[in-house]
């Protein structure tokens, strides 16, 4: 069997979200962008929590940062950020049928459901749980969570922009009614050059821990 990734969310404070019909609409807004681009199949459950199984697993990584992107994007304003916690277990699995979904199983969903659990027992919204422990990919990817966690809706717009398609910051600004020191601004203040290789980083690492 080939291994997956599986990535496990729920919404951070979502008792204190109002419109929660607004909250699930972005959710599966996410889980479609992952779906069309990444092949990624998921699924929302009890209204806050969602799963996507990911086919490539050094895509799993870059879906969890486009999901929290797309869920910042969609946030109603600067005092309340729409995020989520997203625990990626990697391991064998197959991806379900979409119809299928809840019937899924094997190592990778398992290790990403006990990642959640154990990312709701502290302050870290992103995690990464494999067979073998890889500390310094985990010290990474808190300090991307940190930076993350600081995104304005403003700027997780251009950040999932820029990572689902290979937007100039000339094609960003027409496509967004902006100037272009504006996105430069906006993609500035989302440490944007830090993300992109820390991405470009544990992709390439991810296809060489399993």
């Amino acid at each position: 069997m080939s291994s997956i990734g599986v990535l496990s969310g729920d919404i951070v404070a979502s008792r204190d979200i109002a419109d929660k019909r607004k909250l699930r609409g972005a959710i599966d807004t996410g889980i479609e962008r992952l779906g069309r681009n990444l092949g990624a199949v998921g699924t929302r459950f009890r209204g806050d929590a969602f799963q996507l199984a990911v086919p490539r697993i050094e895509d799993s990584i870059v879906a969890a940062v486009i999901m929290r992107a797309s869920l910042i994007e969609h946030s109603p304003s600067r005092r309340q950020t729409w995020d989520a916690r997203i625990a990626i277990g990697i391991g064998e699995g197959q991806v379900p049928a979409p119809d299928d979904f809840i019937n899924a199983d094997g190592e990778a969903f398992v290790r990403s459901g006990q990642g959640l659990d154990a990312l709701s027992q502290g302050h870290q919204r992103l995690g990464l749980f494999l067979a073998a422990p890889q500390p310094d990919l985990n010290l990474l990817i808190q300090f991307a969570d940190d930076i993350i966690s600081h995104w304005s809706h403003n700027a997780a717009e251009v950040i999932r922009l820029s990572l689902l398609a290979d937007h100039s910051q000339s094609e960003l600004a027409k496509r967004l009614g902006r100037s272009q020191p504006t996105i430069n601004r906006r993609l500035s203040a989302a440490r944007w050059s830090l993300i992109r290789d820390f991405l470009e980083f544990t992709r390439q690492r991810l296809e060489t821990v399993t």
